[in-house]
């Protein structure tokens, strides 16, 4: 029996001295027996052929084709080889994939993929420094460093790793983007309530953030607001006179320069993080336009961003139908109304795309549920295509957006065909309908008119209905009462019946 056993190296193939021994004895008791010592393992089994790899491209194509049980071709002509010089019949395999592919392709080998086989793989595997280093020519720590090489180089292969397409990126940065959001709101709000005691007018003339937090660095104190130029942060005049003005007769507390120089930290604060997130945003931008592309021009950069963290990876959201991406954050809600017995949402996180945000509200759900089949597919189109980020085609996404524009113009009543054409600069351009044209519409319908078929009234028409209505309510009555007279016959034979039987 040979015994054929994968290494880094290369394909080894080994026969077993005694095979009498191996059949008599059990299966727990194979390795005890026979591989106790490197001398016993020797003695049991023998090397006959080892066929080295010529690189580590063969070595990783062909550890890859064992794996997802296909027969390399160098494998198949190496047994086929040894099978004619030692005429042997029985073959062990350790991959049960594997063994079924070698027994279609080698017609006539017995394949053996059983409890033993995997005891003596066991044994192989403890020596095979010992069995194979003298007849391979190949040390011990040359075999190591092979493993080494060949792991690294299939974790490769099977990770297909390009750093332009790592959705882990996207994940943390939305993640993020929505607590620098959270931050910079409460810094705002504190520093709005902290300045406020000193000038609590500003609140009411100056509503962003970022120029509020500006106007308290630059001025400080609300008696400089007057000597200081803030036409730099404000760009309407009317504000800056309003705000002068304001300052000038305002009936805050005074505070101490102590206070204004931690009032002026927090405002620092607020200025930094808005930094931030704009230039966050931004790189949330190319990272989404470089995985997801065609999602991103459905749905938006924030949107597909958030799609994607909450399914886990871009590969999670492609599995996901339609109807489950049209409410995919909406859970909670979902699993209410399924307790409850009460409607379930229409829309979930697709919902603040601008495409649903431009539809009525009536016609939210329709856009959603059109919104959320294109993305589907554009996100399938995103994660498995094998493309490069400079030619990945952006086809699916422009047409997807141009169909739901078409459905949200036609909710709307436009006289537009939902089928609509487009262009790769995101340009569509829509097929008009013909036009509703009253006078065609007349001779078409007399065209199709047949005056003889219809009913023409004479001058007396209004007598002629009213006596057709009277004769019609008399043919009623009459069939009433003959209906009546026949239950009432019936009933009085029935009672007959009952008499006479008694």
């Amino acid at each position: 029996m040979l015994v054929l056993f994968e290494t880094p190296a290369g394909y080894s193939l080994f026969k077993v001295m005694d095979e009498k021994k191996l059949t008599e004895t059990s299966d727990i008791n194979i390795y005890s027996q026979f591989f106790s010592s490197e001398k016993d393992a020797s003695s049991f089994i023998n090397l006959i052929s080892f066929q080295p790899f010529t690189d580590t491209a063969d070595a990783v194509s062909s550890t890859r084709a064992c794996m997802e049980g296909k027969m390399p071709k160098s494998l198949k002509s190496f047994l086929k080889r040894q099978l004619k010089k030692t005429k042997c019949t029985s073959l062990a395999v350790a991959d049960k994939a594997l063994a079924g592919r070698i027994k279609d392709k080698l017609s006539g080998l017995k394949i053996l993929h059983d409890s033993k086989s995997h005891e003596l793989f066991r044994g192989i595997r403890n020596y095979i420094d010992e069995l194979i280093g003298n007849e391979s020519l190949i040390n011990s720590s040359d075999i190591r460093s092979m493993q080494l090489g060949l792991s690294h180089s299939l974790s490769r292969y099977k990770l297909k790793f390009t750093p332009d397409k790592v959705d882990t990126m996207v994940i943390q940065a939305v993640g993020l983007l929505d607590e620098l959001d959270k931050e910079i709101n409460n810094y705002a709000m504190r520093v709005k309530e902290w300045y406020g005691w000193h000038f609590p007018e500003m609140q009411g003339i100056v509503s962003d953030n970022v120029q509020y937090s500006r106007l308290v660095m630059l001025c400080g104190l609300r008696s400089a607001f007057s000597e200081n130029d803030i036409s730099k942060i404000l760009d309407d005049k009317i504000i800056e006179t309003n705000l002068k003005e304001a300052a000038e007769v305002s009936m805050g507390t005074e505070v101490s320069d102590l206070d204004i120089i931690n009032i002026q930290a927090l405002a620092e604060q607020v200025i930094s993080m808005t930094e931030y997130r704009i230039q966050l945003f931004e790189y949330l931008k190319n990272r989404m336009n470089a995985i997801a592309p065609n999602l991103t021009i459905l749905v938006g950069e924030l949107v597909g961003a958030r799609l994607i963290s909450h399914a886990g990876s871009l590969i999670n959201l492609a599995k996901q139908p339609a109807s489950t991406v049209q409410i995919l954050g909406a859970e909670k809600a979902l699993f209410r109304a399924l307790k409850t017995k009460h409607d379930t949402p229409k829309y979930g996180l697709i919902y603040h795309a601008s495409l649903i945000g431009q539809a009525a509200p009536k016609d939210k759900g329709k856009i959603s549920r059109v919104l959320a089949a294109k993305a589907s597919l554009a996100t399938r189109v995103d994660a498995l295509t094998d493309e490069t980020i400079d030619n990945v085609d952006t086809t699916v996404g422009y047409e997807g957006r141009a169909r739901v524009e078409a459905r949200l113009r036609q909710l709307e009543g436009s006289n537009t065909d939902i089928n609509s054409s487009y262009n790769k600069n995101g340009i569509t351009t829509m097929k008009k309908t013909h036009s509703y044209d009253p006078v065609a519409a007349k001779i078409s319908a007399k065209s199709s008119y047949i005056d003889s078929n219809d009913i023409v009234l004479n001058e007396n028409a209004e007598d002629e209905i009213d006596v057709v209505s009277k004769s019609m309510k008399s043919e009623k009555k009459s069939k009433k009462r003959k209906a009546n007279h026949i239950n009432d016959n019936e009933n009085d034979s029935k009672q007959r019946k009952k008499i006479t039987n008694t």
